[in-house]
């Protein structure tokens, strides 16, 4: 089937990048109020779109936004594949961008804009590739959960996985939101850094004052609060100081270590491809066991006082630090949370810690028929073994996939560290687009085997 397949992709080129310049131009901003009606203008879009190309497709609503889902039948006796992606994206109003955010560029194969690679470019080429699996008659339903919500932590999801749990019955689950380790070295990842997200707030007074008739007696939220995150962290070694924070930490075996050592992760490429000018550690393999394997300390930012040009010489009445912790396998962030609380509270006994949200962390097999089946297809389609990692990141759907669908999980992620997620210049290109839409179909046909 590979020559029939190398035509589709070729002949489908213009279509696929229409189809994502249309998706890409909806503002499907789930972190803004005053973006609804384009999430529903999008989810109505890619309904059209679905059944326009001989899919079935709905929109399913939740208390919040909703949830598209669509799906190719091969019939009821055949094995079911889910294919989650998430088309909602993250703010783009940083001052780098080169372009409109929202009105896509094409440029010799390369795609801008925002929610190209994050997470629209990969699920239009997932959608592409069932398209083809269907024409072909691959004895494989396909059916495609793609929520409006996971840049805010998929809110929704669990309800609606509840709802519409007979529904959602599967035989595999793929998630196609990750990031390669460069354009050469594929990676499928077997992990996820779980998240809390916390708020420190401290008032200290009920409006500005002058430092010069105050300066010396009032007391300072801003640096407090600075010296409370400092507290928490080193700041030079990202090393954690809130006592018990590692204590669930679970070693990493030898064997995973070892095949992170191997897995081609280059501490250059990976500084230049994420515009970082200076790093902790310029040892490659340490700096995959910090992002892969171990857990962090954010600051994210202090709020509070002037911040306009100049210098205002005024004491602020108040201010906030926002931060998050990466958690690893076996770290709770319930007890972490407390372990914060507990912490700041014996510190400075004047600041709140305010939860924000959480989310486990996951770790799955690499092993067995369906990780089996994954691996092959993205060596078929991209001429090289994925290498087994784990994501820095947190994908808050796939633990509640995990909780109410019991299906083997594998990610087919085609992002590449270059590519910008949650960046400015987000872009996609029909490279990745091109050979995803064979390591689909190769996926595809390998579970209607087993």
């Amino acid at each position: 089937m590979s020559g029939s397949i190398d035509t589709y992709v070729t002949s489908v080129r213009s279509e696929f990048e229409e189809t994502l310049r249309r998706w890409v131009e909806i503002p499907t901003i789930s972190a803004s109020p005053e973006h609804r009606t384009a999430i529903r203008t999008c989810a109505g879009a890619v309904v059209d779109h679905v059944r326009g190309i001989g899919g079935e497709a709905a929109v399913i609503e939740t208390p919040g936004n909703p949830v598209v889902l669509a799906e190719f039948r091969a019939g009821p006796d055949r094995p079911t594949v889910s294919v989650y992606n998430h088309l909602d994206v993250q703010p783009a109003d940083e001052p780098e961008w080169r372009s409109d955010p929202f009105a896509m560029g094409i440029r010799d194969g390369v795609y801008t804009g925002r929610g190209t690679t994050d997470d629209k470019g990969p699920a239009l080429t997932a959608l592409m590739a069932a398209r083809y699996a269907a024409e072909q008659r691959v004895p494989v339903n396909v059916r495609f959960i793609w929520e409006l919500e996971e840049e805010i932590g998929s809110p929704h999801f669990e309800s609606f996985v509840r709802a519409n749990i007979d529904a959602l019955r599967s035989d595999s689950v793929v998630v196609s939101d990750t990031v390669w380790i460069s354009r050469s070295r594929p990676a499928m990842p077997c992990g996820l850094r779980g998240m809390l997200t916390a708020r420190i707030l401290l008032e200290t007074g009920t409006k500005d004052v002058h430092s010069g008739l105050t300066g010396g007696a009032a007391r300072n939220p801003v640096a407090e609060l600075c010296a409370l995150a400092a507290a928490c962290c080193d700041s030079k070694t990202g090393e954690v100081r809130i006592p018990g924070f590692y204590d669930d930490v679970e070693p990493v075996s030898a064997e995973e270590r070892d095949a992170l050592l191997k897995s081609g992760f280059d501490a250059e490429v990976f500084r230049q491809a994420h515009g970082l000018r200076l790093l902790r550690s310029g040892d490659s393999a340490e700096l995959a066991e910090r992002i892969w394997t171990r857990p962090t300390f954010e600051v994210h930012g202090i709020v509070g006082g002037y911040t306009g040009p100049g210098v205002k010489s005024a004491i602020a009445p108040r201010a906030e630090a926002k931060i998050s912790m990466r958690l690893v396998p076996a770290q709770s962030p319930a007890r972490q949370f407390e372990s914060l609380r507990r912490f700041v509270g014996e510190l400075n006994p004047d600041a709140a810690v305010e939860l924000d949200g959480m989310l486990p962390p996951y770790l799955g097999p690499r092993e067995g028929p369906y990780a089996d089946a994954a691996r092959d297809a993205m060596q078929h389609a991209f001429g090289r073994a994925p290498v087994w990692v784990r994501e820095g990141g947190s994908i808050g759907a796939v633990l509640t996939m995990n909780d109410y669908l019991a299906a083997p999980i594998v990610f087919l992620g085609l992002s590449l560290p270059e590519h910008g997620y949650h960046a400015p210049n987000e872009h996609f290109d029909w490279g990745q687009a091109s050979s995803g839409m064979k390591m689909f179909v190769r996926y595809f046909e390998n579970v209607s085997r087993i």
